[in-house]
């Protein structure tokens, strides 16, 4: 029987990190706690140290903003040519139908 990798959270992940910067436990103690390797804990760790300046970093979240921006504008825009694509086909099968009944009427 195969088992399936558990997904940690974002927020799970800053948690356990948390608990290993706080030196309460050690390291073995913790993942024993979480059910984490030691290795995939301190690779957490380390992401987390070298990704810290970005959270005081206002450019980075200004940039977040804007990505976000852009995707909620991109699905409108997506939503839209799927709207104006549907209207197309429907005006082109009525086209052909006015035009055979034009034929018929002659």
């Amino acid at each position: 029987m195969m088992n399936k990798r558990k997904k940690y959270s974002p927020e799970e992940k800053a948690n356990i990190v948390l608990e290993t910067l706080r030196e309460e436990n050690t390291l073995a103690e913790i993942a024993n706690k979480y059910e984490v390797s030691q290795q995939l804990i301190s690779r957490w760790r380390s992401e987390f140290l070298t990704n810290m300046p970005s959270v005081f970093d206002k450019k980075a979240t200004e940039l977040e903003k804007l990505k976000q921006e852009f995707e909620v504008e991109k699905a409108a825009l997506e939503r839209k040519v799927g709207e104006l694509t549907i209207d197309l086909d429907w005006l082109k099968k009525k086209q052909v139908q006015v035009l055979e009944l034009r034929k018929k009427k002659r």
